[in-house]
């Protein structure tokens, strides 16, 4: 599983982790789309942010049970106890973005919608430092991706996997 703040790279590096390990991929926001036939933004502006949430944590709950691919989780999806439980039982690969990269990557665009208002940045500088300690809870590994290419980070989550899983042997 991949997990990280938005800007962390979740739907780049996923795809790229999954060919490297021999695997599928699946992004928990792609799923959503699908299944709700309305963007995610939409979902947030219609329906509000918690039934965005609690169809979030379904979703992710019925994939992690019947799929062993690589997923990406959406940013705020580790916010809901059930899935950070069912995270735990996998492997979580955390990926951590600074504030600066962060910023530069996501653009703080409306596409994006709790950076939508009036401080952008205010409020991803505050996403950020309040999610972190959750994304650490559920994570087996955590990899930095600032300065990195999607390369460079898939490599070095290879590196920290095969780290982790040698102290369990």
């Amino acid at each position: 599983m991949v997990a990280g703040p938005p800007g962390s790279g979740k739907s780049t590096i996923g795809p790229l982790l999954a060919k490297h390990l021999g695997m599928e991929f699946r992004d928990s926001d792609d799923i959503i789309v699908a299944r709700a036939g309305r963007a995610i933004a939409d979902i947030f502006t219609e329906d509000g942010e918690p039934a965005f949430r609690a169809l979030e944590e379904e979703i992710i709950a019925e994939t992690l049970a019947e799929y062993d691919g690589v997923l990406s989780v959406g940013g705020g999806a580790v916010l809901a106890e059930g899935t950070r439980a069912r995270l735990k039982a996998h492997l979580v690969v955390f990926l951590n973005v600074g504030f600066a990269a962060g910023v530069q990557r996501v653009g703080l665009s409306t596409a994006r919608p709790l950076l939508a208002g009036v401080n952008p940045r205010a409020t991803y500088r505050t996403l950020l430092e309040a999610r972190l300690p959750v994304y650490r809870e559920v994570a087996t590994v955590e990899v930095d991706t600032d300065h990195r290419t999607p390369e460079e980070v898939v490599a070095a989550i290879a590196v920290a996997l095969n780290k982790k899983l040698e102290k369990t042997q």
